[in-house]
């Protein structure tokens, strides 16, 4: 997967102290053939994606990995995905490293160009690696290829037209679910900040929610503990927050639609004001969006996790600084991706729906899918072919603890044997 030049580019940021000196890039098995592949969605997005087929054959079945706005093309289960035999398809969204305006809805026919793509090569079974955030993305892919198209999603949350009822999806074989959290707005549920006064003063704090308060329970690793009434009120403060902010979002909807109603009425006559808010795209801030009270009290939902999140182990930096979840959104991008209200990118919504056999890894180090998440995923699939495995690691399939395997070498291992199990290389 890496170059002779990458890989001696990435050693000398080792030395240098710029990377994590436990990731271990791995290349695919030799005569890999790799080619990057440009596409046009059936929407005239540009999209694309790497194919990785092993040396000397061509498999049945491709496996095929995404994130809707994350660059996956050296994602760690390609090497093993290609050393058991089958090819790997990495996909990549029309806008990487941005969800400004994801809408999951239009993602999907950013998935549907590249297993399009695949079925014109002549591949005859796909599978998909929901890994993260991409879960959410390819069960409602899946979901939505198995419907009628004159069922499939006709709007998205915020009003737009999906397309979905004349797109080309083609139907999926298999399902690896890895990591994955419920999706992306079930996710931000839990972990926004509820203690936000006003959406436009982002330090202001009502101290009765305050989860970084000593008052409250929070003491620092191994010293916080919250008790139950008042995890219960922060539960339904988060909510009251999500509910908030669906509403400015619907408004500043409502009054866009509203000014582009009378410049469509008033013609040449229409205000000038009426057609700056008619084509104005609102963008705003979500801030204080990693809260999750389990990552700072290890006894809630406990598991092999170490305090912090995702974003780091202080939770005033990750909380209060500039990167994190959500953080700026459309109106659009809001309600179809980071509202657990109104998104239909939720697993609650979409995984009883997959017949196809559904493979479940958890890592029991996972500081974004904790073990009730993962109880509830389990719970919802439907498939009378699941298969779960629990592996030591944290969300990225790191290890734990120095000097053990890394749990994504071993997650790999039981994707290649679950792979080899049902469908032909």
């Amino acid at each position: 997967m890496l170059s002779s030049d990458s890989r001696a580019l990435a050693s000398a940021a080792v030395t240098a102290g710029f990377l994590n000196t436990d990731w271990s890039p791995r290349d695919v098995p030799s005569g890999t053939t790799t080619r990057n592949v440009a596409l046009r969605t059936a929407d005239d997005a540009a999209t694309g994606g790497s194919l990785y087929v092993p040396a000397g054959r061509r498999p049945k079945t491709v496996v095929c990995v995404m994130h809707p706005r994350e660059f996956m093309a050296c994602h760690y289960l390609i090497p093993d995905i290609v050393s058991a035999g089958f090819a790997a398809w990495s996909q990549s969204p029309r806008s990487v490293g941005n969800d400004l305006r994801l809408e999951h809805e239009i993602a999907l026919h950013d998935v549907a160009a590249g297993l399009a793509f695949l079925r014109g090569e002549g591949f005859e079974k796909i599978v998909l690696v929901g890994n993260s955030g991409g879960a959410g993305l390819f069960v409602l892919y899946a979901e939505q290829a198995a419907l009628p198209a004159q069922a499939r999603i006709e709007r998205t949350p915020a009003g737009r037209p999906t397309g979905l009822d004349g797109l080309v999806m083609p139907a999926v074989d298999g399902l690896i679910l890895l990591a994955p959290h419920p999706g992306q707005g079930a996710l931000l549920l839990n972990c926004i900040d509820p203690s936000v006064v006003d959406e436009n003063a982002p330090l202001e704090v009502d101290p009765a929610l305050d989860p970084l308060s000593a008052a409250n329970g929070f003491g620092g690793p191994g010293k916080t503990h919250y008790a139950q009434d008042f995890v219960a009120r922060y539960r339904q403060g988060q909510r009251a927050r999500v509910e908030r902010i669906d509403a400015f979002a619907r408004g500043l909807l409502s009054r866009r639609t509203q000014a582009r109603g009378r410049v469509k009425a008033g013609g040449g006559e229409s205000s000038v004001i009426d057609r700056r808010e008619a084509a104005h795209s609102s963008i705003f801030s979500v801030w204080r969006t990693d809260a999750d009270l389990r990552c700072f009290d290890l006894t809630l939902d406990p598991s092999e996790r170490k305090f912090g999140s995702l974003w780091g182990k202080d939770p005033f930096a990750s909380n209060f600084g500039s990167v994190g979840f959500a953080r700026v959104c459309t109106p659009e991008s809001w309600l179809s991706t980071w509202s657990a209200i109104s998104s239909n990118a939720g697993l609650a919504r979409t995984l009883a729906s997959v017949a196809s056999p559904v493979l479940l890894i958890e890592y029991t180090g996972d500081q974004a899918c904790f073990p009730s998440d993962l109880r509830k995923i389990e719970s919802m699939i439907t498939s009378t072919d699941k298969q779960q495995f629990r592996v030591r690691g944290d969300h990225h399939g790191r290890a734990l603890s120095a000097g053990e395997e890394a749990g994504r070498y071993i997650a790999g291992r039981h994707v290649q044997a679950w792979l080899r199990d049902r469908f032909a290389a």
